[in-house]
Parts: C-alpha cells; structure tokens; sequence
C-alpha cells in the first residue's frame, strides 16, 4: 500500500474505532491496546499498567509476527501468549516506524475483521 492509502485506511479505521466505544479517536499506543486484548482473548475487564505494557506487547508481536519477525511459542498458565523472536527488527526512523505501524494495524484489522 501506498503512504495516502495507508493513511485513509488508518483514519477510516481510527474513526470506526472511536465510533464504536463512543470515545476520541484512538491512538496507535490505544489501537495497539485494543490488538492485545484481542489476542489475549479474555474479553475486556481491568488491567493493571504493567498488564497494559504487556498487552501492547503482545500487539507488536502479533503483528510483527506478520512479517516473520516473532513466532507464537504458546501460552502461560494464566493464557498469556508468549512470543519468540526469531530475527531482530531493523532500525527505522521515526517517520518509517509509524507507517509501519499503520500499515501493520491496517492489515491486522481488514484479515481479523473481514
């Protein structure tokens, strides 16, 4: 995808997401939030920060994953996912980072939700 196409994607995303849980827009650290709870599949309830931190963790992971960068080893015994990494990330800037990102969320939310 290209730059403006990733961009209306993610708006049109970031609108839908902030429709539905009749809240502001989303940012990507939210949306990367939201991915974890997901894919953590125990429904919404309180977490604690650290549980957030390791939620949004398991975000990046899964949608890394996508492009080879992590494989799921399974799960503890509270069923959180555990992931392994199997070849380091390059070093984006800034600016690459967030359209990777972007681009990465788009793609999760159009093969989970489609």
């Amino acid at each position: 995808m290209k730059p403006a196409e990733v961009n209306q994607k993610f708006s049109i995303l970031q609108h839908k997401l902030a429709t539905q849980f009749d809240n502001e827009k989303p940012d990507i650290k939210v949306i990367l939030f939201l991915i974890g709870v997901q894919e953590l599949g125990q429904g919404p309830k309180k977490f604690s920060k650290r549980q957030k931190e390791e939620l949004m963790h398991i975000a990046n992971c899964r949608l890394f994953s996508e492009l080879g960068f992590y494989e799921l080893e399974g799960t503890d015994q509270d069923g959180w996912p555990h992931w392994k990494i199997l070849k380091p990330i390059p070093a984006y800037n800034i600016l690459e980072q967030e359209m990777l990102m972007k681009t990465l969320i788009v793609n999760y939310f159009e093969d989970v939700y489609s």
